[in-house]
């Protein structure tokens, strides 16, 4: 790949590079850059989710003063998923101001509202300090970001995939999902380092705010950033959009209008992959601290093998489903992991009664195997959502199938597997969720055309 080519359309080959007809961009941007740029909006994101879900119990203890550890927790994570029901509201609103006024645009706004809403965790008063204003504090940074990342979703991977051809689609969107793994390793290697660094006193008083603050400030720099990318939607930057290209001004009706079907069989596509996701990369660090009594150094390097697991995989996932297709790699990982979850959560349970370290290494095996199938099944799956919409409706329709997916199964996977494990009195019942979530995603999978290798636009 000549990592200085120029983004074209999907479906432009390089011996149209010199086609008269063309519209040049206006500038070159190497594409190893411009992926990180891509990326780097949804990678802070999921920073500040990883060290919201690994501070859970802090955070749960400091702004949720209710009797009852566990019922900490599930207010805690409960929190964790308010942010996912702005998803579908941001992903309405900024998807469509992303196909209006172009990826960039919408990519920079969200940026500046996940720094807000970091801002407003890093400094919010406890519970002890102001009563009921701290929680109400925390809910609403997480609403900001959860409408942030809607938006974000949609722009960024639209982005990424109008960067590749038809033959690299899968492999450019894979970036996306990278990034996920490659910041939730960065926010669980920080978390391991003030868990080890700190005491608990210093870790509950200020210590769990320093991620806060890092991720804060990481939101200017990704703007700069952004800034030096090209833009896809054609005739945004220099005005010369033409009548058969300019930007559809209501694409949220037209969506809904004449692709209904598809926003019905993507968002039962996207359930099973996401509630993977966000249980195996985010819940299991908690579950293992809170239900198996793990120390919390060990139960974080747990969630770090698991991320960088799928940093390893997702290329290699998305580059595969390039070759041989979306439905076959998304069909046979997620059977795969629907039948691997249950042995490994029973596995996991009966950890506590070996020694500690035997106890850590099978963790980590077990963690690493499921992060594999994880990888395998996101991946094609985060690829087919843009590739099933035309490009002046893309952002919308994949921001808006993507956060109604995500909303309830991925962001309160964490609460239904913790509510599911206090009903059923069983540890196991987490496996069940995922599981039913997996079997579910399957069936519209045989109705969904296949997306590999074809020109989307």
């Amino acid at each position: 790949m000549d990592i200085s080519a120029t983004p074209q359309p999907a479906g432009t080959d390089a011996v149209n590079l010199g086609d008269a007809s063309a519209t040049p961009p206006a500038k070159r941007t190497s594409h190893a850059k411009a992926i990180a740029a891509i990326t780097l909006g949804n990678g802070l994101e999921f920073f500040d989710f990883t060290i919201y879900s690994f501070f859970a119990t802090i955070i749960g203890k400091l702004y949720f003063p209710v009797e009852g550890q566990l019922a900490q927790l599930m207010l805690a994570v409960g929190t964790f998923g308010v942010g996912f029901i702005m998803r579908p509201v941001g992903g309405i609103v900024l998807g469509a101001y992303a196909d209006r006024a172009g990826r960039k645009a919408a990519m920079s706004l969200t940026l500046w509202l996940m720094t807000l809403g970091s801002a407003i965790i890093a400094f919010a008063p406890t519970y002890a300090a102001i009563g009921i204003a701290a929680p109400l504090l925390v809910i609403l940074a997480r609403l900001i970001q959860g409408f942030a990342l809607g938006g974000e979703i949609g722009a960024s991977t639209s982005l990424l995939l109008e960067y590749g051809s038809d033959k690299t689609r899968g492999f450019y969107g894979s970036w996306q999902f990278v990034s996920q793994g490659l910041n939730t390793v960065c926010g669980s290697l920080l978390g391991v380092a003030l868990a080890a660094a700190l005491s608990t006193a210093a870790l509950e008083s200020w210590g769990w705010r320093v991620p806060f603050v890092i991720g804060m400030a990481m939101g200017p720099i990704g703007i700069y950033i952004r800034r030096h990318l090209d833009e896809t939607l054609p005739g945004v930057e220099d005005g010369t959009v033409s009548a058969a290209q300019a930007p559809d001004a209501q694409p949220v009706r037209k969506l809904f209008r004449e692709h209904s079907r598809v926003i019905t069989t993507g968002v039962l596509t996207t359930i099973g992959g996401t509630a993977a996701n966000y249980i195996v990369l985010f819940y299991l660090s908690t579950y293992a601290i809170r239900i198996l009594h793990f120390p919390m150094s060990s139960a974080l390097w747990a969630a770090w093998t698991a991320a960088i697991v799928t940093v390893i995989c997702s290329p290699f996932a998305g580059s595969l489903s390039d070759r041989v297709g979306r439905k076959r790699v998304l069909w046979i990982s997620r059977v795969m992991l629907i039948v691997a979850v249950y042995p490994a959560f029973m596995i996991i349970n009966a950890l506590p009664t070996v020694p500690v370290l035997l106890s850590v290494v099978a963790v980590l095996a077990v963690l690493a195997v499921l992060a594999v199938f994880v990888a395998f099944t996101a991946v094609p799956n985060i690829v087919m959502l843009p590739e099933m919409f035309p490009r002046e409706i893309r952002a919308t329709g994949m921001s808006i199938v993507y956060c109604l997916g995500v909303s309830i199964f991925g962001g309160f996977a964490q609460f239904f597997a913790t509510w599911l494990i206090q009903v059923s009195g069983s540890n196991l019942a987490p496996a069940w969720y995922l599981i039913g979530c997996g079997a579910v995603s399957l069936l519209p999978l045989p109705f969904m055309r296949e997306t590999a290798g074809r020109a989307i636009d």
